[in-house]
């Protein structure tokens, strides 16, 4: 059965009454007030329907609120457990949740509720909402603009053991097996290996073995390894109904990751182990957590992109916030991400002008792409930059791109265009007198001195002379400031150390945890706006409070049974700016 309360109905009577002025001013400038009033009545309920029940069970949890609690779960980095007693205790969580009485019925869920509550979310895709409304409510609120943006990658270390090839082999014929005997004990299932191969891999004393291999044994090891994949994979192959699962799976990839399977004149099929250099980046690391992989430069796990909104220090104050949040395996270059976010935060309506990245954005392709997007592009150009001092940018072209002369302004002799290049030929006898020409890209050839370039590595050199300008240096400073926001984002809700396996379920605790970012900033760049801006100071005698404790509920009972907030001046777009810190009109 659905449970769902009208959020953006007014209660009859000020949720806040019982609060000294103190107190209450605490409340009404802490990230619950904001939650409340803006994001709370507007989370994703819709969405959420279709997949309970409308005419049996029991009345579910209030929806509202544990979309609410899964959003808060995560923005504090809290276990279920921890979450619950929040949930159950905490006087501002329940405030910012919309729940105004103390009742078990209100107040307490299990952690197997919010265990399915989050498998429904993940598994249906439906967690993206959850940071899609309360950013765009933030944004609209804040006036956050979008035209100047940044965009990087942090790593998330996936929640595993760390596996050499040898644990991994073990591990994963391990698994299988374990699961095999529980799931078909029987001969045709786990009684169809010999006892000799089970007792390997599953007894206490011939398990450790490997956890002693020597080094100059460890081929050895990985080969008699390597038979045994391939002996249990033989043995199960003609049945599906043990070929579906999942382990024996994991299995297989193994196999063709780290293995290569030949013919053998006697006994047909041969196993060996491929050389570390030949095993890809994505492949398997730990059957505990298949969707994890490897990147050089920063281990085992995933990768977080992210794109936030800037500021130059010339500009007013305004919000950082988080547009755009994607969570892809570890060994993605991120050279593939810049177009995708730029595509997105566009379906958002965050479509950025100008996006500051690192040197892994940067490419000739991306910038052409952006570019295609209307969005300028500001980043280094990958590679090394050419040894000598003249570059191609500084030859003089004209407005159709054709070279018309050298730096020092002499002119070519000779133009040859084709599909792909352009060769410039300039007179042998004035190059080899110019004391430059050892520095210069024009070489000496058979047909005198030429140059031979392309049309991306005139753009590159382009890049490369912009980058040297101070126009550019001062710019592009900015871009470190993302790392200041990974560093919150850690720090705030653990992301870089999640509790869960799996690419979709890392999805969704990071998702949420860019959601709790851009609340809690939002929360502090409003109070801070209603510290800065003048206004009457607000008196907290207790005469003034009471009769505005009385005014308020007034209006709530006048309200409660006619409208929706778009009817209450209470509720109005961007009240949280105009209002006085209390967030309650004066009287």
């Amino acid at each position: 059965m659905i449970y769902t309360k009208d959020q953006k109905t007014l209660n009859m009577f000020d949720p806040l009454d019982h609060l000294g002025p103190k107190r209450r001013k605490l409340l009404e400038q802490s990230w619950a007030f904001l939650f409340r009033r803006e994001i709370l009545s507007n989370l994703p309920v819709v969405q959420i329907l279709p997949y309970y029940a409308s005419d049996n069970g029991a009345p579910t949890k209030e929806l509202y609120s544990m979309l609410g609690l899964m959003l808060l779960q995560q923005s504090f980095d809290l276990t279920d457990k921890e979450a619950v007693k929040q949930f159950a205790f905490n006087f501002e969580w329940h405030y910012a949740l919309g729940i105004n009485d103390d009742s078990d019925q209100s107040t307490y869920v299990s952690e197997k509720t919010l265990w399915n509550m989050r498998r429904l979310l993940t598994e249906n895709d439906l967690y993206q909402s959850l940071f899609d409304i309360p950013t765009r409510q933030i944004a609209d609120l804040c006036g956050v603009d979008p035209s100047k943006q940044r965009l990087d990658s942090v790593h998330i270390f996936s929640n595993m053991r760390h596996l050499g090839r040898i644990g991994l082999f073990v591990r994963t014929i391990k698994k299988f097996l374990q699961y095999l005997k529980r799931q078909y004990p029987g001969p045709s299932g786990f009684g169809r290996l010999e006892k000799s191969l089970r007792d390997r891999y599953l007894s206490k004393e011939e398990g450790s073995v490997f956890s002693m291999v020597k080094p100059s044994e460890t081929s050895k090891t990985l080969q008699n390894l390597a038979e045994d994949l391939f002996s249990i994979i033989r043995c199960y192959r003609d049945d599906p109904k043990l070929t579906s699962m999942k382990y024996y799976k994991l299995m297989l990839r193994l196999l063709e990751e780290q293995c290569i399977v030949g013919n053998d004149q006697d006994d047909g099929e041969k196993i060996t182990i491929k050389p570390n250099r030949e095993v890809p980046s994505d492949s398997l690391q730990n059957p505990s957590d298949p969707d994890a992989t490897y990147d050089g430069h920063k281990g085992k796990g995933y990768q977080v992109q992210v794109a936030e909104t800037y500021r130059t220090e010339d500009e007013a104050p305004a919000l950082s916030l988080i547009t755009h949040i994607n969570v892809e395996p570890a060994h993605h270059h991120d050279s593939e991400a810049l177009i995708p976010a730029i595509e997105r935060t566009k379906k958002m309506g965050f479509a950025p002008e100008q996006m500051l990245t690192d040197t892994a954005y940067g490419s000739d392709e991306n910038h052409q792409q952006a570019a295609g997007h209307e969005v300028e592009l500001i980043a280094p150009v990958p590679g090394k930059e050419p040894k000598i001092s003249i570059g191609l940018a500084e030859f003089n072209f004209s407005d159709k791109g054709e070279m018309i002369a050298c730096p020092l302004g002499h002119a070519p002799i000779k133009l040859r265009n084709n599909k792909k290049t352009c060769s410039v030929f300039f007179d042998r006898n004035i190059c080899s007198a110019c004391t430059q020409f050892d520095q210069c890209p024009v070489k000496e050839g058979t047909h005198g001195c030429r140059i031979r370039f392309n049309q991306k590595q005139l753009r590159t050199a382009k890049r490369r002379a912009l980058e040297t300008t101070p126009e550019f240096k001062n710019l592009y400073r900015f871009r470190s400031g993302i790392e200041a926001t990974f560093s919150e984002f850690d720090r705030k809700t653990g992301v870089k150390h999640l509790r869960v396996r799996g690419l979709k379920k890392v999805a969704f605790c990071a998702t949420l945890k860019a959601a709790g970012i851009n609340l809690f900033r939002a929360n502090a760049f409003i109070n801070r706006k209603n510290t800065d801006e003048p206004g009457p100071n607000r008196p907290f005698s207790l005469l003034v409070h009471a009769f505005e404790v009385i005014a308020n509920t007034i209006n709530r009972f006048q309200h409660c049974f006619v409208g929706r907030f778009e009817k209450n001046p209470f509720f109005r777009p961007g009240i949280l700016q105009n209002l006085n810190p209390t967030g309650f009109q004066s009287v």
